[in-house]
Order: structure tokens, then C-alpha cells, then sequence
């Protein structure tokens, strides 16, 4: 029996097990993928499946613009670009902080030594070279030492004050210098005094010996006011004992602020109505037993200076950190 056209068509039609499909022949959807996304053309390999040369249709349907690797590099530059800002907003920020409080500290710091510069102002025009108890170092009196640290306190407030307005890195490297060398100092000289405390009193007795070879002579009121005050206040007479008084006097008297009860001449009198006590051992148990207060003062004095020295040099890594960032 003859079989119609219309099932040879479909025979004919129907997929071969080799695979023979037109479809796959041509590469089918194989090779229309492959050739839009740069597999086709030249038969390039798909899952192990070569198609057949064709015309090459359309390659660049499938391949990325050039344009597009410009629009990523433009994002990445402008996510980098706002990290940097942000970092430099940042940096801002710290050093504007840091500026404020470098200028209140060095406005206080300011203030102090005009203080300090006032009071030993003031000494000086009213009681002349006050507390000159040293023979040796006649210029090393209370107002002279007063007026002198007020005067570098004041100098070092104001180049503090002017670096932190005006961001000035040498200014502010100036200031953690100098503060640096008086911390320094103040450290060397407390070591050294605590190293050779016994050369020192003997040193210092010996020289308070010779300065009462001046007291109530010409030109040294400033002496004799100090030694008029101490006697008094601590109820002690000379150095030692009262008879450093008489090398002095060549005769067996004290001055008049030894005495028990002050009068005029009292002086003159026998020894039972001075003060016994020694004055330089008197003094020196009166700081002992003031030794916490010292000791504290000189802990604040040293903490000033340390968060003045830290001030200082943060300010002047974040000027340098802005500069950097934000030039």
C-alpha cells in the first residue's frame, strides 16, 4: 500500500536520531547564542557542540559597549572621590575641635603668666628685691623670679594662641619645643636636687651665713625685709641657731625680729627672750609637712604641661593631615 504525500512529509519531517534537524544542522539556538555573544561565525565551540560556519550575523549584539568600561571607571573614581571628601570632612572636623581647645588652653595659659608677671611687678616697685636671701645670687629675689616666668609663661601663651588661630605648623612646632625644654628642665632639676640633697643644704646654709653679713646694710632691703619676715613668722633666729648673730653683730645681739615680744632694741637683751629655734631647719620641716601640697602643685604644674605638649602636637598632626587631604 502507497503511502500519501502528507505522511512521507511527516516522516520526512520528523528529527533523526543523528540528530540531522535542520536546526542543529545550522547550529540552531547553539548558534544563534553562539553568535551573538561572539561564539558563532567560525563554528566555536558550545557544551562540547560545533556549529557549522555561517555569516556572522550580528557580534556585537552581545558584546559589551566600549563605553560602558568608562561609566565604571567614572563611578569608581567618583566612590573614591566621596571617600575622600568624607575623610577630609573628617580631618576638618578633629582639627577644628583640636583648635578650640589648644586656643582656651594657651588663653589660660596667657592669663597666668600675666598674673605671675603682675604680682612680681608689684614686689618690685613695693618692697624692692623681696625674698633676697642669697649672697652669692643677689638677683635671685621673688619679684626678679616672678617677673621672669611671668614674662616666658606670657611669651609662650601667645606664640600657643597665635599658632592655634592661625593653623600655623612652625608656630605650634615652636611652642611644643619651648614647652618642652621647660618640662625638661623642671624634670632635670628635681632629679638633681633629690640626687644631691645633702650638698645642697650644706651649700645653702653656708651661703644664708654669708648673707646675713648684709642684713640692714645699704642696698640690700630686699635682705633684710626677708629675714625680718621669716624670723618673724616661723619664730626662729639665724641659720643654725641666734649666735650666727653675733659673727654678725661682733657682740652678743640679735636684730630686733628675733625677740618674743617686738620692741625697739629688744634685741639687746638677754638671750631668754629670743626665739631659739633654727631658722633653715624650722623652714625645712614646714615644707615637709606641706610636702603633699607641694607635691600636688608640682603634679598640676607637670599635667599642665603634658596636655599643652599633647595639644600641641595633636593640632599639629592634624594641620598637617588637612593639608595633606585637602590640598
Amino acid at each position: 500500500m502507497r503511502r500519501s504525500s502528507t505522511d512521507e512529509s511527516t516522516y520526512r519531517r520528523s528529527p533523526s536520531p543523528e540528530g540531522k534537524e535542520p536546526g542543529f544542522a545550522r547550529g540552531g539556538p547553539f548558534r544563534r547564542y553562539s553568535s551573538l555573544c561572539g561564539h558563532g561565525g567560525d563554528g566555536g565551540p558550545f557544551f562540547g557542540l560545533h556549529a557549522n560556519p555561517g555569516p556572522r550575523a550580528a557580534p556585537a549584539r552581545c558584546a559589551s559597549p566600549k563605553g560602558s568600561k568608562y561609566v565604571f571607571f567614572y563611578l569608581d573614581l567618583s566612590f573614591v572621590f566621596l571617600l575622600e571628601l568624607k575623610r577630609c570632612s573628617m580631618a576638618r572636623g578633629c582639627l577644628q575641635g583640636v583648635k578650640f581647645l589648644m586656643f582656651a588652653f594657651n588663653l589660660l595659659f596667657w592669663l597666668g603668666g600675666c598674673g605671675i608677671l603682675g604680682v612680681g611687678i608689684w614686689l618690685a616697685a613695693t618692697q624692692g628685691n623681696f625674698a633676697t636671701l642669697s649672697s652669692s645670687f643677689p638677683s635671685l629675689s621673688a619679684a626678679n623670679l616672678l617677673i621672669v616666668t611671668g614674662t616666658f609663661v606670657m611669651a609662650i601663651g601667645f606664640v600657643g594662641c597665635i599658632g592655634a588661630i592661625k593653623e600655623n605648623k612652625c608656630l605650634l612646632l615652636t611652642f611644643f619645643v619651648l614647652l618642652l625644654l621647660v618640662f625638661l628642665l623642671e624634670a632635670t632639676i628635681t632629679i638633681l636636687f633629690f640626687a644631691y640633697t645633702d650638698k645642697i643644704d650644706r651649700y645653702a646654709q653656708r651661703d644664708l651665713k654669708k648673707g646675713l653679713h648684709l642684713y640692714g646694710t645699704p642696698g640690700n632691703v630686699g635682705l633684710t625685709n626677708a629675714w625680718s619676715i621669716i624670723q618673724t613668722d616661723f619664730r626662729c633666729c639665724g641659720v643654725s641657731n641666734y649666735t650666727d648673730w653675733f659673727e654678725v653683730y661682733n657682740a652678743t645681739r640679735v636684730p630686733d625680729s628675733c625677740c618674743l615680744e617686738f620692741s625697739d632694741s629688744c634685741g639687746l637683751h638677754a638671750p631668754g627672750t629670743w626665739w631659739k629655734a633654727p631658722c633653715y631647719e624650722t623652714v625645712k620641716m614646714w615644707l615637709q609637712e606641706n610636702l603633699l601640697a607641694v607635691g600636688i602643685f608640682g603634679l598640676c604644674t607637670a599635667l599642665v604641661q603634658i596636655l599643652g605638649l599633647t595639644f600641641a602636637m595633636t593640632m599639629y598632626c592634624q594641620v598637617v593631615k588637612a593639608d595633606t587631604y585637602c590640598a
